[in-house]
Parts: C-alpha cells; structure tokens; sequence
C-alpha cells in the first residue's frame, strides 16, 4: 500500500477535481501491475495498473488507496467492475470513497461479485498522499499548504525589503517540486507588485507541471492569474484539490488568521537577519495557551544547508 501511496503521489496537482490514486496488482508475491491517475483524472489508477498486468490480473490481489469507482462516466467504464472482470481474487482499498457517487458502492459491487475485500490497511499513507481530494469533498475547499523561507530568527527579508535568497538551491529545488504537485499557487498582491514571480516549475523534465496561478487582491484582475479577494474564496474553487501558498507576509497571515492553512511548509536557513521584515503578522491569538496544540511536526530534513520542517493542523 505505500507504493500504491507513492505512486498516486506522480498524479498529485494533475488530476483535479478527481483524486490522485495509486495502485499495485500483485500476483504470486510479485508485482504484476501499477498504476496511478492520469492527468485530467483518466485513465484511472486501476484501469493503468490492470492493462501493464494483463492475464496475470487473474486471481491477484488489488491495493488501491482508495475504493474503487462504481459510478457510470462517459469517460469510461467503472474500476469496481473492471477489477471483477479481470477476476483479481482480492481488493484492499486503503480508504472508503466519501464522494456520494461511490460511498461504499464500490466496495458492494466487488463482494457481490465474489471479489474478498478488505478497508484500512495503509490508511494514513493514503489520507496524506489523496489529502487535497478529501478535503475538498469534506470542507469544501482545497488542502492549503504555506510555505515559508525564513533565517533562524523568523525574518524573511532586510528591512529594505531584500530577500533573494534566504535559502540555498537545494530548498528551493524541493519548493519547486512541492509546485509540481500543486493545482494552483498563490501569492499575494505585495510580493506580485515587487518581484512579478512566474512561479513556474523549473525543474528539468517537469516544466510542464508548472500550475495555475492565484493572486490575492482586492485590486484588479490580472491577466493570466485567478483573483481572489480574501482567502475564503478558496471555497469557490471547485476543480483544485492543493492549493500552495507562498507569500508574502500579509497573504500568510491572513490564511493563518482564517485558520485555512492544513500544511506548513518551513524552511530554515542558518542566517541571523535581526531587524528585518517578520514571516508573518498577527493571526488572532489572544493567548499563548491558543498556540498550543494546533501543530504536529511530520517531517523534517536538510537540504543542503538548510532544514526543511513540515507540521500539519491538528483539527482533532
């Protein structure tokens, strides 16, 4: 299931509004089959994953990371019952499909067709990998992820305003590789006016996963860009599943003031700046005791010679 999990990880920011799945076929002990959603949400992971396994799909165990589709599309026919006509033995499906097209019918369709199937195993690597889908079809919204570059003592920039670069080409290759798997990124008017980013992808072989671009004003369109007034009209952004933001102060402020950032991305340079422009304003505490309890760390690594540190919001 992990694989499965890494593999959806390759359609993540190309398969919105449909989720980015991963799925292994193995046979025998032997992987047989993989595959992951495509871009524009076809072919889906299990119809990739059936069709490199052909024949030896028969009497094979499925993991797909999420249940499998029962829902009629003109764009093709449903996974549940591609799975059954290939005659796989087994499905384990990591998560249940909350979308009220599949919710469980998937699942029925398999057992009525004498399919064993099983729910859970590797749920956690899965609720990650398909985060923006899920958030989505729960709140409504994209999965938010902030990233800030910041020196030791939380400056992003001078107190002139300079701030290329804080960190090194190892962290923002890895800031160019959190864009590829990203729908849309966003920034705000500020940092559009001073540095006019192009917030493409640069990293070679995946210049065509650069995405869409959001900026947030209140000021006039721009051409090439989706304007959103005030973060809450993420909620109107129905085929974006994640959704990165990147800056500047004023734009991460006000997300983490409306309490919609799921994700933070922080990367930590070894500088001492003191005086200098803060990673981000006041977001509503009142308290210290409110601070607490709202962040978990899920990662954390060099690169090069800054660290990377990853916290997600812990809503429970």
């Amino acid at each position: 299931m992990e694989t499965a999990a890494a593999l959806g990880e390759r359609g993540r920011g190309r398969t919105a509004p449909n989720p980015n799945v991963g799925c292994v076929i193995v046979r025998d002990g032997r992987v047989v089959g993989r595959g992951w959603t495509q871009p524009g949400g076809r072919p889906h992971a299990e119809r990739m994953a059936l069709d490199e396994a052909g024949e030896a799909a028969r009497g094979a165990a499925a993991y797909v990371t999420l249940e499998p589709c029962c829902h009629r599309s003109p764009r093709g026919p449903a996974c549940a019952d591609l799975l059954a006509r290939a005659g796989v033995s087994r499905v384990v499906a990591a998560l249940g499909d909350p979308d009220p097209r599949v919710s469980g019918g998937g699942l029925a369709r398999l057992r009525d067709a004498g399919v064993e199937v099983t729910v859970g195993p590797g749920a956690e690597a899965a609720r990650r990998s398909i985060a923006g889908f899920l958030t989505r079809l729960a709140l409504g919204r994209p999965w938010v992820t902030l990233k800030l570059a910041m020196s030791l003592d939380g400056k992003i920039a001078l107190p002139s305003g300079e701030s290329r670069w804080i960190t090194g080409e190892d962290a923002r290759a890895h800031v160019h590789l959190e864009r590829a798997r990203a729908d849309m990124i966003l920034v705000g008017r500020g940092t559009y006016d001073a540095d006019r980013p192009r917030l493409d992808v640069r990293l070679p072989g995946l210049e065509e996963r650069s995405p869409r671009r959001a900026l947030l004003t209140r000021g006039e369109d721009v051409e090439g860009w989706t304007r959103l007034q005030r973060p809450e009209a993420i909620f109107d952004l129905g085929d974006v599943n994640d959704l990165l933001v990147e800056g500047g102060s004023a734009t991460a402020s006000a997300f983490l003031s409306a309490d919609l950032v799921d994700r933070l991305l922080i990367y930590r340079a070894p500088i001492l700046i003191g005086e200098g422009r803060s990673s981000i304003g006041y977001i509503g505490l009142t308290s210290l005791a409110d601070a607490h309890r709202r962040w978990r760390m899920t990662d954390s690594r060099m690169l090069g010679i800054d660290r990377l540190e990853v916290y997600e919001r812990d809503r429970e």
